[in-house]
């Protein structure tokens, strides 16, 4: 049965607060990690109408798109290669103020001015990183990286 988000109002970290909570209870008990990007996505890009949210999955040698929400994506990223791959690489969060200046950038649409990655591990392995982009410049912060970070920790 789907869960019934409620779109927070407030400061940014307020309705970070909200939604990871909400985020939580609509985790809790469902075991495929598919399905539980999927709802984390969506509720990520209707809280806060990010131009792109989505998972890219460790398979292999490199990073294949997942669930997502926005317009279409690049399928597949090399490890070490752009924003996601970066991340995936160096297992750390990347925000990127300016994805024009962000050496190696992966444009999938010229619409998307900053970015921010985070990646999911399960058991210490990065299995898959969030990727979130905006057409604003210098969207993301530390509060979004907090927050993220702790919304990916739910998915393990």
């Amino acid at each position: 049965m789907a869960e019934d988000l409620t779109i927070a109002t407030g400061t940014k970290e307020q309705q970070y607060q909200l939604l990871t909570k909400q985020i939580a209870a609509l985790l809790l008990g469902e075991q495929d990690l598919i399905a539980n990007m999927a709802n984390v996505a969506a509720a990520l890009k209707e809280q806060f109408h990010f131009w792109w949210v989505g998972f890219y999955l460790v398979k292999d040698d490199q990073l294949v798109l997942g669930p997502f929400q926005g317009p279409v994506a690049c399928t597949r990223i090399a490890y070490g290669k752009g924003v996601c791959g970066a991340a995936w690489q160096k297992a750390e969060t990347l925000i990127v103020p300016d994805v024009d200046s962000y050496p190696g950038h992966i444009a999938c649409s010229s619409l998307s001015k900053s970015e921010i990655v985070v990646p999911v591990f399960a058991e210490g392995t990065c299995i898959a990183v969030l990727d979130i982009d905006s057409e604003l410049l210098a969207h993301f912060d530390t509060i979004d990286q907090r927050y993220l970070e702790e919304i990916a920790k739910l998915l393990a």
